[in-house]
């Protein structure tokens, strides 16, 4: 009956792992706006903010050459004249952004925006709207209006506030839009934009096909992606693979015999035993599966989806992995208090059964922290940084899996534990070596800090610097040449650690060109980008879009028989410029936009007019007013891929249909190879 229920609750870890679900974001800002008249003559204009913790808007007044400042425009004025400016009012902040070279003033949290309107008559009707900006760390919103409209009377008579207008654009949500809202997208008459392009019922036609939502078969393409992609299962494999590493570690490798003979030996028959052994196995699997969900009930799946860019989090981890690749070196030695496990070893012994077996299972992993912390750790910070919420669990059942395996094989057959390799100086090595692997991805992290932040500390010579010395250092130890304190200096490195130190030498020879510019294709995803190389002879030249017209870029893509990169941006976007600086850049990726693809980029936040005001259903059914071409094109990215923030990147065919899922701000260029690479073999397969 334990037995029963020790599976039972592997299940439902197992099951908890599969189902966790993802927390989609809510409109991150939301605005309500009131009337107030404070004198007779006078009555204010009140837009009060809450924002989500993580995101900002941008205060007034940025300038032309910065993000989407707020700023308010009066519609209609009867009975009453604007006095004065639009004032915020809130903590404001006031950072330095190297990406727009100037300072931006933004709040957190909450906001209000106050505009002021002399009344000159006895009644009067205001009517007008706030445009707002707001961006987190990874997207921004485009351009968003709250409308109002207002009438009251003048000083002759007792004014009275008539009944305020609600926030006009709550569904502006940069996230993929549920069911029930496609629902209501799918119902979206578009003719009216589409009759300001097309003139007659040809080009209608065509115009028509190309504003059909294809949110669905977007979701599908993503959802495929998301299953089948191998981002999930490379988490898990190298999961798999960090527990077979720690297996090989003095902490862990002698006491398997140990721990199987016991379980053989303490049993009346051979088959007890071997159940203990494999329930001890199947307890260390729940023991770090359950820390891998830990970590994500720690942190919530949107913090983890935003770890990879978060600089704080990344300096952290900077640090955490050069304290392990230390401990590793020998300078020191990272154990949990011996009192610990001594209390569960206790435990375990007074106790029988399953929980007995569960408890030496927990004591193996106190003992062996010194040396699975570390890897453990490694492991934590790429999972946690992945983007992906389940990724911390994924990982860590690879983990358990790999280190819990060899408890189960060798109960079954014990003889083939005389065939083992026996303890020895090679685990040592193996520690080392994970020492220079864990300093070489802690500049990694230290990296995307660097980019965050644009201290300039970590460009790419820089990175490529240490990286040389890291792995050269490390073809050294293998030769035999560099020896630490905890090496037995009397003995010749044995012909597989040659045969790695040959490797790492090659590695190092490879890298040394990308100091003059050479792209380093195998590193391209590690280091930083291009762009940060201050000596490059092998400059990378930007890439521009050939068209910034949906309608002209899409027929130009059907002449040319090629298929299509949309690219919805801003001008105030500043993760749509570390895109374009850091992976645009990249000759790769350059390549392939500009010979591959037709390449549309789409401003959001273009302020050119209109020729007359269209007013359209959004999916939460109320109306929004779209008044310049950036509003048309966010209009576009929301009804026919279901989407509102930038930077967001399609694929399609010139008929306007997905080719590859989507692509938000990831600056992992293997990723956007990849995802453009798809685009061009789908397209190739039609």
């Amino acid at each position: 009956m334990e037995r029963k229920k020790l599976f039972t609750i592997l299940l439902m870890y197992l099951f908890a792992w599969h189902i966790l679900p993802v927390v989609a974001q809510s409109n991150p800002v939301r605005f309500t706006v009131q009337q107030k008249q404070t004198v007779p003559d006078e009555v204010k204009v009140i837009f009060t903010g809450t924002i989500d913790a993580g995101w900002h808007v941008y205060s007034t007044g940025l300038g032309d050459d910065g993000p989407i400042s707020a700023t308010l425009t009066t519609e209609k004025a009867e009975g009453a004249e604007a006095s004065g400016k639009l004032l915020a009012v809130g903590k404001e902040k006031n950072v330095f952004d190297p990406v727009f070279g100037m300072k931006l003033r933004f709040f957190e949290n909450s906001v209000q925006f106050v505009q002021k309107y002399k009344i000159t008559g006895k009644t009067y009707n205001i009517k007008g709207y706030l445009e707002y900006g707001a961006c987190n760390d990874q997207m921004c919103m485009p351009p968003t209006s709250v409308e109002f409209n207002f009438q009251g009377k003048g000083p002759d008579e007792a004014s009275k506030a008539i009944a305020t207008t609600p926030e006009k654009e709550a569904n502006d949500n940069p996230t993929v839009i549920n069911d029930t809202a496609t629902k209501l997208i799918q119902d979206i008459p578009i003719p009216s934009i589409i009759d300001t392009v097309a003139t007659d019922s040809t080009s209608l036609q065509t115009a028509n096909a190309l504003w059909t939502p294809v949110i669905k078969e977007l979701n599908s393409f993503n959802d495929k992606q998301s299953t089948d992609d191998s981002s999930l299962w490379h988490i898990l494999v190298m999961g798999f693979i960090g527990g077979l590493i720690a297996l090989f570690t003095p902490c862990v490798w002698p006491v398997i015999p140990m721990t199987v003979s016991f379980f053989l030996k303490r049993s009346d028959n051979k088959a007890k035993g071997v159940r203990d052994a494999i329930t001890y196995g199947l307890s260390i699997i729940v023991i770090y599966l359950t820390l891998g969900i830990a970590i994500t009930a720690i942190f919530g799946a949107n913090s983890l989806n935003s770890l990879s860019t978060n600089a704080v989090f990344n300096i952290f981890f900077c640090l955490l992995l050069v304290v392990f690749a230390l401990s590793f070196f020998g300078w020191f030695e990272l154990t949990l208090p011996s009192s610990w496990a001594n209390k569960v070893d206790s435990k375990a012994t007074k106790t029988t059964g399953l929980l007995s077996i569960f408890l030496m299972a927990f004591t193996l992993a106190l003992v062996s922290f010194s040396c699975t912390g570390p890897i453990i750790g490694f492991l934590l910070a790429g999972f946690a940084t992945s983007g992906s919420m389940i990724a911390p669990a994924t990982g860590m059942l690879g983990f358990a899996v790999a280190l819990a395996l060899p408890f189960t094989i060798f109960a079954l057959f014990p003889t083939w534990l005389k065939q083992a390799p026996k303890s020895g100086s090679w685990m040592n090595y193996i520690k080392v070596v994970l020492g220079f692997i864990e300093l070489a991805f802690a500049c990694k992290f230290f990296s995307v800090a660097d980019l965050a932040y644009g201290w300039h500390l970590m460009d790419r010579e820089v990175f490529l610097s240490i990286w040389i010395a890291i792995f050269g250092a490390l073809s050294l130890y293998l030769f035999g040449i560099l020896r630490f304190q905890s090496d037995d200096s009397s003995k010749a490195m044995p012909v597989p650690c040659v045969m790695l130190g040959l490797a790492s030498l090659a590695f190092t020879i490879y890298m040394i060109p990308g100091l003059w510019g050479a792209p380093c294709k195998a590193i391209s995803a590690f280091a930083p980008p291009m762009n940060t190389q201050d000596f490059n002879l092998n400059k990378a030249e930007e890439v521009h879009a050939a068209f910034t017209s949906y309608e002209e870029g899409m027929a130009a893509a059907a002449k040319q028989g090629k298929p299509v990169l949309l690219d919805f941006t801003g001008f105030g976007c500043v993760n749509c410029r570390k895109m374009e600086a850091a992976v645009w850049t990249d000759p790769q990726v350059a390549e392939r936009l500009t010979k591959d693809y037709v390449l549309i980029s789409l401003y959001v936040d273009d302020k050119t007019p209109l020729p007359k005001p269209i007013t359209v259903t959004t999916p939460d059914g109320s109306t929004r007013s779209l008044r310049t071409v950036g509003d048309k094109w966010s209009y576009l990215e929301q009804v026919k891929f279901g989407y509102l923030a930038q930077p967001f990147y399609v694929t399609v065919d010139p008929q306007g249909n997905p080719l590859s899922g989507s692509f938000a701000y990831n600056e992992d260029i293997a990723a956007y190879v990849e995802f453009l690479d798809n685009g061009i073999e789908k397209y190739k397969g039609k």
